[in-house]
């Protein structure tokens, strides 16, 4: 496969050095999540999280816009049966249950808008950083599906109250201050500058502390998920069902067309 063909079908690559595994996803459709992308980034946080030379995580997106648009509109729209648009969803599940599962703090690097699944990757990961264009909207609800499976990582992070208010409103647009000050995101910067200088600071800081310590610690903060395998599975048919609707197919069209 040429260069050319990789990017367009986007990528994911993991860079480790002085301890710090940065794993970085891109897709050139603002950073859009097709299958192929959703199973080598949770093929890749399960990797780094078995690496024994990678003390702490840092997840992020390439170049300076959106952080992640969340699926794939056209993948989306290339689903014909049930079976596919589960496996499609499990794509998700298997990316928040990899963050959820690895041993090692995994920080999150928003640097511009985040849309459904990309809500929910920063909401698996364990300390958030964003810039003030780092806003966040759950827009699955607009085209017919509802943030079935990234749902569980969102509530857990943002409270049942203000995951709600995100759900339902479906096409609005929430700041990176109203994020933060529900939880999502640890701290804004105004510049990615600034938020690259925060990022990598607590990451040495990670980098030089107690394996062990931040294991257990990481396993008690998610104390109450054990049950996530089966439960996000069950979210994904949901969402398997759900695509194949014909008021689905007419929605994305429509944000597609715009």
């Amino acid at each position: 496969m040429s260069e050319e063909q990789i990017t367009q079908q986007g990528w994911v690559k993991l860079e480790e050095k002085d301890g710090i595994g940065i794993i970085t996803f891109f897709h050139p459709k603002s950073n859009s999540l097709p299958g192929k992308v959703l199973k080598e980034l949770a093929e890749t946080i399960t990797k780094a999280g078995k690496d024994d030379a990678v003390k702490v995580i840092v997840l992020k997106s390439e170049g300076v816009k959106a952080f992640c648009a969340g699926a794939s509109f056209d993948e989306l729209l290339s689903i014909e049966d049930f079976e596919t648009g589960k496996e499609f969803f499990m794509g998700f599940a298997r990316v928040i249950n990899a963050a959820r599962k690895c041993p090692k703090f995994i920080i999150g690097r928003v640097q511009g808008k985040a849309v459904g699944g990309g809500v929910g990757m920063a909401s698996a990961v364990d300390y958030c950083f964003a810039t003030e264009e780092a806003s966040v909207k759950l827009s699955e609800l607009a085209i017919g599906i509802g943030p079935f499976v990234v749902g569980p990582a969102v509530e857990r992070k943002l409270g049942t109250s203000a995951m709600s208010q995100l759900a339902i409103n479906a096409t609005e647009w929430k700041s990176a201050l109203w994020a933060k000050r529900r939880g999502l995101y640890t701290e804004i910067y105004e510049s990615v500058l600034a938020m690259d200088e925060a990022v990598h600071s607590l990451a040495v800081k990670l980098s030089k502390s107690n394996a062990e310590a931040m294991a257990l610690l990481k396993g008690n903060f998610w104390e109450g998920t054990e049950h996530w395998d089966e439960l996000l599975e069950k979210r994904a048919e949901l969402s398997g069902r759900l695509v194949l609707s014909e008021f689905t197919t007419n929605a994305i069209n429509q944000f597609k067309n715009r």
